[in-house]
């Protein structure tokens, strides 16, 4: 029925002027809507209450054509049928209907379905893209030609995505300079997120190279990564208004830590978050970068936990944070006196040692939430934690 009145609508050469709506936001709707869409079920009222807005759309100018807004989620294997037979409507009507998709996420559905759906939208519409599901680099790059027309991409999410072994190294960098290229045509995007991805390593330079827009943030988390590709992320011109910065579960212990002094003098001047937890930083390393960290002037969350760092070289860190006035979130490791030879953790010493850094701190300045824990329990995973009082893990 709702198809048939906007057929009726879009049928009429000129307007009437009784016509009102321009955009059909269908964003966040209710999750049963493309039954309800369908005629096999009721809105809840909280359906009911969404709202029908929209922002402008790139494609979109003069004489508009109506807008259907909304996001797509590949899940569970398939597409709901509703929804495929609303695209394909929507595709038939092309120059009358504006199907407008803001968001992209993918959880799991083969990569021709994904393709077949691409298709019927527009893809210079995107904004946002979160490819959550293992992939091989070869279906990455089946991705990557669509990835490249989506012209007003902000934020690019990827997970899980390896290399096969049985790739040839030829092979291997055709699909990443495929891959990289695509970066080229983006020239809005500024959010990287990128968790457990190994193709990258010795590469990084290549995706840095096509970057055409300032950064804003840079998330690469449990990824493989070369001292080389640091050093090239620091010399990157793209980085330097960068607001978040995390690097969580990448070991640093056997780089050189200037490259990550020099990219943390690049961003002093716009640096909101910086987490280097579980990195392996040593006290040596954590020396060189204090200077520049100190002048991180607009820090506000900062996760170092994590790390294998004595008591001393812990004070240091914290008397170098005494200028970083809005910071607002400190977590911090343990001590390394805080475990035995063994590397079990001695509770009470470390209930010690924590009230002494909190009283260091404290001394210094008037923090807000500071909290220092262990390294995950071997047992339960978690952490144990001192922030007012001392905290167990699970076990």
């Amino acid at each position: 029925a709702v198809l048939e009145g906007l057929d009726a609508l879009l049928a009429q050469k000129v307007r009437p002027r009784r016509w009102k709506l321009q955009v059909l936001d269908l964003r966040d709707v209710d999750e049963n809507f493309w039954g309800i869409w369908s005629g096999a079920s009721a809105p809840s009222p909280e359906a009911l209450s969404k709202r029908q807005t929209a922002e402008n759309c790139p494609r979109l100018g003069g004489q508009q054509p109506l807008m259907v807004t909304l996001d797509l989620c590949f899940k569970n294997g398939r597409l709901d049928e509703c929804l495929t037979r609303f695209l394909e409507w929507g595709k038939q009507r092309k120059g009358l209907l504006h199907v407008c998709c803001k968001e992209l996420q993918i959880f799991g559905m083969p990569i021709h379905s994904i393709i077949e759906v691409l298709n019927m939208v527009e893809l210079d519409c995107i904004r946002e893209v979160e490819v959550c599901c293992p992939w091989e680099l070869s279906i990455l790059i089946r991705f990557a030609p669509y990835l490249g027309q989506m012209r007003n991409l902000r934020k690019l999410v990827l997970f899980n995505i390896h290399v096969s072994a049985c790739i040839p190294p030829d092979k291997k960098e055709q699909f990443i300079t495929q891959f990289t290229s695509q970066f080229l045509k983006l020239d809005y995007f500024q959010k990287l997120y990128m968790h457990s991805v190994s193709f990258l390593e010795g590469h990084l330079d290549q995706l840095l190279r096509c970057l055409q827009a300032p950064l804003e943030t840079v998330v690469m988390t449990d990824c493989l990564l070369s001292e080389s590709d640091l050093k090239h992320l620091s010399w990157c011109l793209s980085i330097r208004q960068l607001k978040e910065l995390d690097l969580r579960g990448i070991t640093l212990t056997h780089f050189s830590p200037e490259p990550l002094a020099v990219l943390l003098e690049q961003v002093e001047a716009t640096l909101q978050t910086l987490d280097l937890e579980d990195c392996g930083i040593t006290d040596s390393q954590l020396s060189v970068i204090l200077p520049a960290l100190s002048r991180c002037s607009q820090l506000s969350t900062l996760s170092f936990c994590g790390n294998l760092i004595s008591m001393a070289a812990l004070e240091n860190l914290l008397r170098h944070t005494v200028g970083l006035s809005k910071l607002s979130l400190e977590l911090y490791p343990a001590p390394l006196e805080s475990y035995d030879t063994q590397g079990a953790l001695c509770w009470g010493r470390f209930a010690q040692l924590g009230a002494e850094l909190m009283k260091t701190l404290r001394d210094l300045r008037q923090p807000e939430t500071v909290v220092f824990s262990t390294v995950p329990c071997p047992h339960c995973g978690i952490r144990a934690s001192y922030d007012l009082h001392p905290s167990h893990c699970l076990c």
